[in-house]
């Protein structure tokens, strides 16, 4: 790869412009004044005018009406985040952040949403790059101009896509630094503006501030719901793509469905939303296989954890455990089975009104009851439950909420999240499992290497519940069939 930043002009910058970054390597020693010159000149028009506002530029100013009504007379700062380097001049893809995302719907590095203070609430303003400047040479110069990473949009015409006004992100961290009254911002993506605010800010405020906007997310709008569906529906079709390929997975390893789950959701969509899971025999029992680097055997399941990330960043979080020859045998199609029963257990408890923690009560006790009939753990019921003992075969939770993130909401206070109650709109993962790991000797040896996980994203809807992602088949006997049909 040839690397961007490796010319210079000859001329001198001025003192208020950053020089541009010259490869120290670079096979031109710099730029003469014609050159420089040349490259002013002759270049189209490419301004982009009579755009429209991109689909959730609604629903973001209206997030962003309640976040003013909730910190009025503060000065509110969330940043999108800078590239990270991934290694000496290469960056990583960037990804916006979750806040700055569902606030602005813009996802470009660097940019920094402000509300400042106004005697009506609030006056907004995106603060981005513009477009690469021509007069000094940054748009082919620069390892970050135009010629080399694409086009940015200018200023105006981010704010008719977006529907806020924006201004120049480079001017933003001096007026930060002379800003007065109070200051929160959404701390961990922007040292840069982070530093300016150093002597404003304080953790805990800050704090509030970030445990706002993800509980502002547990319920999500329509266009929300729409991005989820979408992205369940693409991993679907990713799905089948792994099963229309799994000979050609045994022939190499559990990268072959890494690799083509990963085309689908670069097709379909903006990315994976998390590191896909293509755990085949004994690595389906490690929660968060994601070296996919072992074998796939004829005979043995595949836990298939994975979910496409639409183009603005909503992610689907969908499992299957698959036999990799289309049929269980019976001590997979056992266990399998338990898990499906908890599944559907779990998702019968939800539904509008019901404890967060009801769907993962329910599940449990399926897995537990048949832990306990199985001879695995020495009952009642009741006190396994209660001494949590069942763990050492279930190990993890049985859901989470969904959406930006895969693991949404996070910093959602106790109370309003696990210990809440569900409501019409709150999109959750129902995700039971049981896995027997290979040197577990407390079971017997036709468990061990067994790991099973069945997956699924739920709408809690006004009279019960919608299973976004019902377009996979679940009962082993639907799997067995849906994976004939595809591979005949």
């Amino acid at each position: 790869m040839t690397v961007a930043d490796e010319l210079t002009p000859e001329t001198p910058e001025t003192e208020s412009e950053e020089p541009i970054k010259q490869r120290k390597n670079g096979l031109y020693p710099g730029v003469s004044d014609e050159l420089a010159e040349n490259m002013k000149s002759g270049w189209a028009d490419t301004d982009l005018h009579g755009l429209k506002p991109i689909e959730q530029a609604e629903h973001t100013a209206r997030r962003r009406a309640a976040l003013s009504a909730r910190f009025p007379g503060e000065r509110l700062v969330i940043p999108a985040g800078n590239l990270k380097v991934r290694s000496n001049d290469t960056d990583y893809p960037f990804r916006a952040s979750v806040e700055y995302a569902y606030l602005t719907g813009n996802q470009t590095e660097d940019g920094v949403l402000v509300l400042e203070p106004s005697a009506d609430g609030h006056r907004e303003t995106i603060y981005l790059l513009p477009r690469s400047d021509r007069e000094n040479g940054e748009f082919w110069l620069s390892g970050q101009g135009e010629l080399w990473v694409g086009r940015r949009h200018s200023l105006a015409e981010s704010e008719a896509l977006h529907g806020i006004p924006a201004a120049d992100v480079r001017e933003l961290a001096d007026a930060l630094r002379e800003a007065t009254g109070p200051v929160r911002v959404v701390r961990g993506y922007d040292a840069g503006i982070e530093a300016a605010l150093t002597d404003k800010v304080t953790a805990e405020r800050d704090e509030e501030l970030r445990v706002f906007l993800s509980e502002a997310r547990l319920v999500k709008d329509e266009f929300e719901i729409g991005e989820l569906q979408k992205a369940v529906d693409s991993t679907v079709r990713g799905f089948e793509d792994v099963v229309k390929v799994l000979d050609k997975a045994e022939a190499t390893s559990e990268r072959y469905i890494e690799g083509t789950f990963f085309l689908r959701a670069r097709v379909e969509g903006n990315d994976v939303g998390y590191g896909s899971i293509c755990a085949a025999g004994p690595h389906a029992c490690t929660l968060h296989w994601v070296r996919n680097d072992g074998p796939v055997r004829s005979g043995d399941l595949l836990l298939l954890d994975a979910g496409v990330e639409t183009h603005t960043l909503y992610t689907a979080d969908v499992t299957r455990t698959l036999p990799v020859d289309g049929t269980y045998s019976d001590i997979q199609k056992k266990i399998y089975d338990a898990v499906y029963d908890a599944q559907e257990a779990g998702i019968a408890a939800v539904k509008p009104g019901a404890k967060y923690r009801d769907f993962h009560d329910a599940a449990q006790r399926v897995l537990t009851e048949r832990l306990v009939a199985w001879g695995l753990v020495e009952g009642p019921v009741e006190r396994v439950l209660e001494l949590g003992l069942q763990r050492r075969w279930t190990l993890h939770g049985t859901g989470h909420m969904l959406g930006l993130d895969v693991h949404d909401c996070a910093a959602a206070r106790t109370e309003t999240y696990v210990e809440g109650v569900l409501e019409p709109g709150m999109v959750l993962t129902v995700e039971p499992g049981l896995y027997f790991q290979s040197d577990d000797l407390t079971v017997p040896e036709e468990y061990r290497g067994i790991g099973v996980r069945i997956e699924d994203d739920i709408l809690v809807t006004e009279d019960g519940n919608r299973n976004l992602s019902a377009g996979l088949p679940r009962r082993s006997a639907e799997i067995e069939a849906w994976m004939a049909g595809l591979t005949a």
